[in-house]
């Protein structure tokens, strides 16, 4: 639900049909959409809620007499990948996702990297001429459905904007990889399914730009799907 008041009762009671009503739960953890307030209890700015400044690990930790983790969602999916996914093996992991949004997060030694404000890689500028178009300006499966006026599971596999898209990520990517120094890039998100972006052909761009590093880390599509982030809140 948008608000939040509904939201929070849904949760609860699909928590308690879960696992009964009056029955102890060790811990929550919940992945929301938004950089986070700086202790990890709310959202500063959520895209898709009106749930902007609530107290949401606080509240569920009252609903639901449980100790409860807010992170990040991204950030959580990124975690699950490292331990159990495409970046398995790996001691730093970034992890990049383009779908309704873009964003990414850095796995250390199997923990979400300390920030100060949390990641928001899809807010990096692309271009410094009028109109300033960032990555998720350019590349999210929003700017695409804005542009074409059709959603991206519309437009056919053998389409040349898939190669457009591309290119255009593997700069963002490329920066990606210059701050943050991984061994391995994990792509995912909605736009590299069947019909969408290719990941060894954003890899090969990266290779044809990068000039500061000798080698490029490997950059793979993700593997656990849409039970990424189930697994990083376990973790």
């Amino acid at each position: 639900p948008q608000e939040y008041p509904a939201g929070i009762e849904l949760i609860t009671s699909t928590v308690q049909d879960l696992v009964g009503i009056g029955t102890h739960i060790d811990g929550v953890a919940i992945g929301i959409a938004g950089p986070l307030s700086a202790d990890k209890r709310s959202v500063f700015k959520t895209p898709h809620l009106h749930w902007d400044g609530r107290a949401i690990a606080d509240d569920l930790e009252r609903t639901l007499n449980s100790k409860v983790y807010l992170e990040n969602d991204v950030a959580l999916v990124g975690l699950g990948e490292a331990i159990a996914g495409a970046g398995a093996g790996s001691s730093i992991v970034a992890y990049i996702t383009v779908s309704t949004g873009v964003n990414g997060v850095r796995i250390v030694d199997g923990r979400i990297d300390r920030t100060a404000e949390g990641f928001e890689i899809g807010g990096q500028f692309l271009s410094v001429e009028e109109p300033r178009l960032t990555l998720e300006d350019m590349v999210s499966g929003t700017a695409i459905t804005k542009a074409f006026n059709k959603k991206p599971k519309e437009i056919p596999k053998d389409d040349p904007l898939w190669a457009e898209l591309a290119e255009i990520l593997a700069y963002g990517v490329h920066n990606t990889i210059v701050h943050w120094s991984p061994n391995r890039v994990v792509l995912g998100g909605s736009m590299f399914n069947e019909v969408g972006i290719s990941a060894p052909a954003v890899e090969q761009h990266v290779k044809n730009i990068m000039t500061k590093f000798p080698v490029v880390p490997e950059i793979l599509h993700s593997t656990l799907g849409d039970v990424g982030g189930l697994h990083g809140g376990l973790e």
